[in-house]
């Protein structure tokens, strides 16, 4: 941890593993199986995984008609440097989970598009939660589309969010199946990030209580400090001012579904970083805050490997306890790809909670009777 008169230059850096993605996608004949079928060669690992598994270890561990579930350990790499994990994080499993309850209704050659996802955030994740499970189910469906909801729990069973989304089922074009892009980097390292220990700067509460949030964003854009979840994931502050952030993302092949294209879990969380860092710039110092709900919606896919997102975020509202920020998100050809709007709740003199390994908890045993 780093005292509070003192923060050095932080030590951490983009890991070597990050400019080199692999894993794999679809092919024809995958995709000459239904939605269920396909999700249940995932599940049963008759398939290969594609890079997102190999990132996090994302998987489908159970699949019904109209239901899925998927999960993905709560590994340190997703810690802000606050410790905790940001709520996009959940959004990231969500997507998931609700994509692929709406897939078991799909036909063989069909795909999903999700158009919008909004969540409602109950209690924050941390490397405490063990696994983060989404349990996704269709509400109601047509040949065309498909109303999903997703419970996210942890490992005890603790409910972390509640999500729902849309999702439109149409004919795939195949051609673009016939030879995948390539997502594997030029060297045949087989890597899973996921299984590697955690880089990167996690500070204790007294950095917090000595700087305000103008001061962390100052910090971080200076390179003074370089949290877990940035470190794995790319994403960066690249402008902040008073009430105002901007964030870029690489579409790294890391982030691609089985698909091919890149995952819109990794918009959503990137869509979360830049509404939370744009309330944080008018935050006072030793005041953290607690995302309440998300709502995201999908303009066109994106593709890997294409240049950087760039997400612009501004608040809207900045009430005593409530603040709502809304976000454009940009494709590298700078046409629009999705716009998130997030309401935050705001704690002061409430510091963030520190993290503790599983490993490391004592159980609480009842004592007397009941």
């Amino acid at each position: 941890m780093v005292g509070a008169e003192q923060v050095p230059a932080s030590r951490a850096k983009t890991p070597d593993w990050y400019a080199h993605p692999n894993g794999h996608l679809f092919t024809r004949e995958t995709l000459s199986l239904s939605g269920i079928e396909i999700l249940r060669a995932m599940m049963e690992r008759r398939l290969p995984d594609p890079p997102l598994t190999k990132l996090a270890d994302l998987r489908v561990t159970d699949v019904g008609l109209g239901a899925a579930t998927m999960a993905m350990p709560a590994i340190g790499w997703w810690q802000s440097a606050a410790g905790v994990f940001p709520a996009g994080v959940l959004a990231f499993l969500a997507d998931g989970a609700l994509g692929s309850a709406v897939m078991t209704a799909a036909p063989a050659q069909v795909g999903m598009m999700t158009t919008e996802i909004a969540m409602n955030f109950v209690r924050p994740a941390t490397i405490r939660s063990g696994w983060m499970i989404g349990r996704g189910r269709v509400i109601h469906s047509t040949r065309a589309q498909a109303l999903a909801e997703a419970f996210i729990e942890d490992s005890r069973g603790r409910l972390l969010a509640h999500g729902t989304s849309r999702g439109l089922l149409a004919p795939l074009d195949l051609e673009k199946f016939r030879n995948p892009p390539a997502v594997a980097a030029t060297d045949d390292r087989d890597v899973h990030p996921y299984k590697l220990d955690p880089e990167g700067d996690v500070f204790g509460q007294d950095y917090f209580n000595s700087r305000s949030g103008l001061d962390v964003m100052r910090d971080f854009v200076e390179g003074r400090y370089l949290s877990p979840i940035n470190a794995f994931t790319g994403a960066r502050v690249t402008d902040y001012g008073d009430g105002e952030a901007t964030f870029a993302l690489p579409t790294s092949g890391w982030l691609t579904n089985a698909y091919g294209v890149f995952y819109g879990g990794a918009i959503a969380l990137m869509a979360d970083f830049a509404l939370n860092c744009a309330v944080w710039t008018r935050l006072p110092k030793a005041t953290s805050f607690a995302p309440l709900d998300l709502k995201i919606n999908y303009l066109r896919p994106v593709f890997p490997n294409t240049g950087e997102l760039v997400a612009r975020a501004h608040v809207v509202h900045m009430g005593r306890t409530i603040a709502v920020a809304s976000c454009e998100i940009f494709d590298p050809s700078g046409k629009p790809a999705a716009m998130a709007a997030e309401t935050i709740l705001i704690l002061p003199s409430r510091p963030w909670e520190r993290p503790v390994y599983v490993g490391e908890e004592v159980p609480v045993e009842r004592t007397g009777a009941g």
